[in-house]
């Protein structure tokens, strides 16, 4: 699956753009994650010709040091100038806990667990050898399966705002809830 995703990825010349750009930013355990990667494999799954806008492209990254408390806004400007055409969302997911609640995150995949649905917490990033690495907190199963799926770590009703406003059945009609 991690295989299909690099596939797909190397189709698309928007997102490997994308990757190159946050790739520059040397952040430590820097991704891009969300949307980038679930609509991606969700659109190949629906056969979609013309793939679904990328609303926002949420660039996630673990860093316990910063202390700079503006430090997002500074690489969404590095990104947007050197990419402009993407709503460009950074967010240090070692700070993540303090606006969600929660105690604080051991690393990255331990913060993407949180997220309020499964099939979200899937990241990519480029490697410095222009490999590519793909992780999840939950796998990718369901991802591929077409599955869309509630973390009880979140409030159900968190899950079905975003599911309402989101539109994501409507956009790929093939998805399932599971409980």
């Amino acid at each position: 699956m991690i295989n299909k995703i690099i596939q797909l990825i190397e189709k698309d010349q928007v997102r490997i753009r994308a990757l190159e750009c946050v790739a520059s930013l040397d952040l430590p355990q820097c991704y891009i994650a969300a949307g980038f990667v679930r609509n991606l494999v969700w659109d190949s799954l629906h056969n979609k010709q013309i793939p679904t806008s990328l609303n926002d492209v949420d660039v996630i990254y673990y860093d316990t040091n910063e202390i700079n408390e503006t430090a997002h806004l500074e690489y969404e400007s590095r990104l947007s100038a050197l990419m402009p055409g993407l709503n460009w969302q950074v967010r240090n997911q070692a700070k993540m806990h303090l606006r969600n609640g929660d105690k604080p995150y051991l690393n990255l995949i331990d913060a993407m667990s949180y997220w309020p649905e499964k099939e979200t917490a899937a990241a990519i990033r480029q490697l410095e050898n222009k490999d590519y690495e793909c992780v999840s907190a939950f796998g990718f199963d369901s991802l591929f399966d077409l599955k869309l799926s509630h973390n009880p770590k979140r409030k159900k009703a968190i899950f079905e705002h975003r599911l309402s406003s989101k539109k994501w059945l409507h956009h790929w009609p093939k998805l399932t809830l599971e409980s």
